[in-house]
C-alpha cells in the first residue's frame, strides 16, 4: 500500500487581528512513507542529546523568544538547537505547503475560516494528481484548535478518498516538530517582507539580511 503522511501545525488563532498576532498560518508537511528518514531522525536525536536536551520537544517560537523551558539558555545554545531542527527539515526527504492569512484583511472569524478553506481546497485540487497516486493519506494533528480541525477534516474528505486523521503531538513525531519549525519560518518570511520582525527575532538571527540569506532562502526549496 502506498501511503502519504501529512503532519500539520498552525501559528496564530482565530481571534480578531492584534499587533502581536497579525497572521494565521497552517503548515502541512508531506512524507512519502516509502522514503526512509530514520537516519535523519537519528542524527537529530544525537544532536539534541549532545546539546544536553534529550527527549526535548522543540517549539521554535519560544526557542527564538527565549520563553518557557528555554528561558535560562544562552543565545548560542538556543541557536544550536534551532539549527539542529532546521537542518533536519532541510535535509529530510519531505515537502511542505503553508497557507498564510493576514488577519487584518479578514472581516471576522468566519471570513478567516472561509479564506483558509479556499486556500486549502485550491491547493488539493491543483495537486490532485499527486495525492491520488496514494492508496491512503494519514493526517497527523494534535486537534489543538477546533476550528482548524473542522476545516481540515471537511476539506480533505471532500476532495480526497481514503483520508485518515490521527491525533498526534510534537513530542511523538519529529515531523510534527518540523511542521512547527516551518510554520515559524513562514511567519518570519511574512514579517520580514513587511519589516515587522521583533527585537527578539532580530537578536536571534542577527539581522533580517542574515535571516534571509542563512535560513529562509534554503528552506523554501522544500515548498510544493
Amino acid at each position: 500500500m502506498k501511503e502519504l503522511s501529512v503532519f500539520i501545525d498552525e501559528s496564530g488563532d482565530f481571534g480578531e487581528y492584534e499587533h502581536h498576532s497579525p497572521f494565521y498560518i497552517v503548515t502541512l508537511v508531506f512524507h512519502d512513507q516509502s522514503s526512509d528518514i530514520s537516519q535523519n531522525i537519528k542524527h537529530l536525536d544525537l544532536k539534541i542529546r549532545d546539546y544536553g536536551f534529550p527527549n526535548y520537544t522543540i517549539h521554535t517560537g519560544p526557542l527564538i523568544r527565549r520563553e518557557k523551558e528555554f528561558f535560562d539558555l544562552k543565545l548560542i545554545d538556543r541557536k544550536r538547537i534551532f539549527n539542529a531542527i532546521y537542518n533536519f527539515a532541510r535535509t529530510a526527504d519531505i515537502k511542505y505547503k503553508s497557507f498564510v492569512v493576514e488577519k487584518k484583511q479578514c472581516i471576522n472569524e468566519l471570513d478567516l475560516i472561509s479564506k483558509l478553506s479556499k486556500q486549502l481546497s485550491s491547493f488539493l485540487k491543483d495537486n490532485l494528481k499527486l495525492f491520488t497516486k496514494y492508496d491512503r493519506i494519514n493526517c497527523y494533528y494534535d486537534y489543538g484548535q477546533r476550528e482548524l480541525t473542522h476545516i481540515l477534516v471537511s476539506v480533505f474528505n471532500t476532495i480526497l478518498n481514503e483520508v485518515i486523521f490521527k491525533k498526534a503531538t510534537p513530542a511523538e513525531y519529529k515531523l510534527s516538530q518540523a511542521a512547527d519549525l516551518l510554520c515559524t519560518v513562514e511567519l518570519l518570511i511574512a514579517k520580514s517582507e513587511r519589516k515587522m520582525l521583533s527585537k527578539s527575532e532580530l537578536t536571534f538571527f542577527t539581522s533580517a539580511r542574515n535571516l534571509n540569506k542563512s535560513y529562509l532562502r534554503a528552506i523554501c526549496t522544500k515548498r510544493i
